[in-house]
């Protein structure tokens, strides 16, 4: 056993202070009271998808030696829904968020994160007075908690407690120091997760730091107030990567220490009156009770009865975790700092881009029902990016931001510039230089064509051609329904044309979608089952984008024929993946079907087109069960969380509903894990969904007493409210 910074003797010296803290930590809730901790964030585990997925049989091949496979990437930390602030621990630099659950070693809590390699901005450690770089200290999950609004840690190389709060845009750091008379705090402004091109830090007077951090195009600026003065401070390598500010604590207190920050993407004084308004004269205790009722104001959208202990508990970590992405930009004071850097105010709160490849299929549904206000400002900050530019932004791929906003429009949220968004979206789908590459070629031929390469692998670069010609389909289809809306029978009936060029990467010989070269032949030689990250398909294999297409499930069940069909699906989910192809961002397989990856989330739902909902049963019910909170920890997903996606898709199929194609507004009944789950949406209306049978397989259902036809419900009955009845057997 490696021991850094300190040796044997030196932790039994912090010996009885972790018991004590353990005692005292242990025998109060997580606000310091000894009331009980509040019903449903009791239920959230902040540290699911933070452990390493290792199980070969789910990751589907052995990793190379090294690998870490991009599993979960979530962070413990406290924030609120949506907010500015995400106030985490840091185990590991330049990781996807920052921390990962089999390290053992602390860097510093950062106060901002995703889960994408990016952020972990403003990182602070409290230290011992003799501490020296590279600042970090040894901890143990058996000394840390966390809860929605929460996290705690002991720091046993300096013996601190530490215990974090949060709001919108502000954060709390409470510090127990073993020795009062040793006290000292590192801001770690040279680090972040991505590279930092310079940073500064000042003290006004006794007890007030201020300054910023820049990475990349943003300039993250902070003030923090201290309950403690400050004695000495000692700047290295100012403005340089491994630069530092180490900050000496006068010794004329011996209360707890408290470091209180703000932070704007506008300007110090703009984080000092967020931190003036947000937090104040408050107490931790206070303010954490305040993220706690948000919080179970928020998961109180969505209630359920029945069900066991881990299923409750993976659905309310999973419906917390939908909701912290995108990120909140806008100031207390209304204030910005836009896609060109500009400071701008605005009728609408700001907010960072939706992460739109992963989370247009659930997850911003979800944020359509359950938080309009948010969503309708997160619309407009998209307008307003694509107003600089002339086309509405995407993310990574595809031109999803057409069904986030389509969606959004039919389900009601419509106090935006629609027609500005229209416009812009007319832009992505017409004009060449903006969110869609090679649109002249599609709109030409009807697909992408995909460049010859001989003996392509996985990371051979392309223009992933067939997976744009799919998505690029589906964004017709929900742009052509905003055309209708607004009465463009013009743009609806080409879009609507256009939304059947899935047809034209189909091989009819194969049942494969399949790339087509510039002459118009199919790419041979073929491997249906060989992953690609940008060459024909993106992120994904043939047999996993074989039935992606959402707006039109029957028109693709004919291209197959249903028997083709049905064989094709069964030996989708039963055909072992070859062990031999690696990539590193598709896992998480049954079967080929990888649930740890995006492009094949709605597949799962498939056998409803060919009235086999049981099956569909069956596969959900699987993954489900052993899919989320896995390993020996149960704190491992299948594949990354992509800023809620993943956790999405457990919240609508846990439910027994699935938005399978957004811009409908429409949800797919399935059967849910528990016995009831009530809807309550911003208008008040509820909507209950009851499961009625012993079995799993569906049968009938109910709708205010009624029997429905087909499988489908519309939104506009959760905003009117009554019960939907599903009724299973085991036959």
């Amino acid at each position: 056993m490696i021991y850094f910074k300190s040796t044997i003797l030196s932790n039994l010296k912090y010996a009885f202070l972790i018991i004590a803290l353990s005692f005292v930590f242990g025998c109060k809730s997580r606000t310091g009271k000894t009331e009980e901790k509040a019903n449903l964030t009791s239920y959230v585990n902040p540290f699911l998808g933070t452990a390493p997925l290792t199980d070969t049989t789910i990751i589907g091949y052995t990793p190379p030696e090294g690998w870490r496979v991009w599993a979960g990437l979530t962070y413990p930390g406290s924030s609120l829904p949506n907010a500015m602030v995400q106030i985490s621990p840091i185990t590991e630099f330049g990781s996807g968020a920052g921390y990962e659950y089999e390290d053992n070693e602390i860097y510093g809590f950062t106060h901002t994160n995703k889960g994408h390699w990016n952020l972990c901005n403003l990182p602070i450690l409290p230290v011992s007075t003799e501490a020296k770089f590279p600042f970090k200290s040894k901890f143990s999950h058996a000394n840390e908690e966390a809860s929605p609004g929460f996290y705690q840690v002991f720091l046993e190389d300096y013996g601190i407690n530490v215990r974090l709060t949060s709001t919108l845009r502000g954060a709390i750091h409470e510090y127990t120091f073993s020795n009062n008379k040793d006290r000292s705090i590192v801001f770690k402004l040279g680090k972040a997760n991505n590279g930092v091109s310079d940073w500064d830090i000042n003290t006004s007077n006794r007890n007030e730091i201020s300054g910023y951090q820049r990475v990349g195009g943003d300039k993250v600026h902070f003030f923090a107030k201290l309950s403690h003065d400050i004695k000495n401070i000692t700047i290295e390598n100012q403005g340089e990567p491994e630069g530092y500010a180490k900050i000496e604590l006068e010794n004329s207190k011996t209360e707890e220490v408290i470091l209180k920050v703000g932070i704007s993407y506008v300007s110090v004084e703009n984080a000092k009156n967020n931190l003036e308004k947000e937090i104040a004269n408050r107490s931790f205790d206070e303010v954490h009770d305040q993220a706690i009722e948000t919080w179970e104001s928020l998961l109180g959208a969505i209630q359920v009865k029945g069900g066991t202990q881990k299923q409750k508990e993976i659905f309310y970590s999973s419906l917390y975790r939908a909701f912290l992405w995108p990120a909140l930009r806008s100031d207390l004071n209304g204030e910005f700092s836009d896609v060109e850097g500009k400071i701008k105010k605005a009728n609408f709160l700001y907010y960072t881009l939706p992460s739109f490849w992963d989370t247009y299929r659930n997850k911003l549904v979800l944020l359509n029902m359950l938080q309009p206000d948010v969503a309708k400002d997160v619309i407009s900050s998209v307008i307003d990016r694509g107003e600089n530019s002339g086309f509405i932004p995407t993310f990574f791929h595809g031109d999803h931001a057409a069904s986030f906003i389509s969606a959004a429009y039919h389900m009601g949220i419509q106090d935006f510039d629609v027609e500005k968004a229209y416009e812009l979206l007319l832009n992505n789908a017409y004009k060449e230089g903006g969110t869609r590459p090679y649109i002249s070629e599609y709109i030409e031929k009807g697909y992408i064509a995909t460049p010859k390469i001989d003996n392509p692998h996985v990371e051979s670069k392309a223009k992933a051609g067939v997976s744009k010609t799919l998505e690029y389909a589906h964004d017709d289809y929900s742009l052509a329904l905003l055309a209708k809306a607004l009465g463009d029978s013009v743009h609806y009936e080409d879009l609507m044309k256009r939304s059947k060029n899935y047809q034209n990467v189909f091989d009819n010989n194969t049942h494969f979608m399949r790339g087509k070269l510039e002459d118009g032949s199919w790419v041979s030689p073929f491997d249906a089952a060989y992953p690609y990250y940008e060459y024909m398909y993106r992120e994904a294999n043939s047999w996993q984008l074989s039935f992606y297409v959402p707006h039109d499930m029957p028109g693709l069940v004919n291209l197959y024929g249903r028997e083709k069909f049905e064989e094709k699906l069964d030996s989708l989910f039963t055909t072992p993946w070859n062990p031999k192809h690696i990539a590193r961002n598709v896992s998480g397989f049954m079967g080929l079907y990888s649930q740890g990856n995006q492009p094949d989330h709605e597949t799962p739902f498939a056998y409803y087109f060919i009235d086999k909902p049981e099956k569909s049963q069956a596969i959900l019910d699987n993954l489900m069960q052993n899919y989320f909170g896995i390993e020996e920890s149960g704190n491992a997903l299948s594949g990354m969380d992509d800023a809620g996606e993943m956790s999405s898709w457990y919240v609508f199929a846990a439910s027994g509903v699935y938005p399978l194609s957004p811009a409908d507004a429409e949800f797919l009944v399935t059967v849910p894990v528990f016995d009831e789950v009530i809807w309550t949406m911003p208008n008040g209306s509820k909507l209950n969904f009851v499961h009625k049978g012993k079995g799993r397989n569906l049968k009938e259902i109910n709708v205010n007493s009624e029997s429905l036809e087909g499988y489908f419900i519309p939104f506009e009955l959760f905003k009117s409210g009554g019960k939907v009845v599903i009724k299973t057997n085991n036959d």
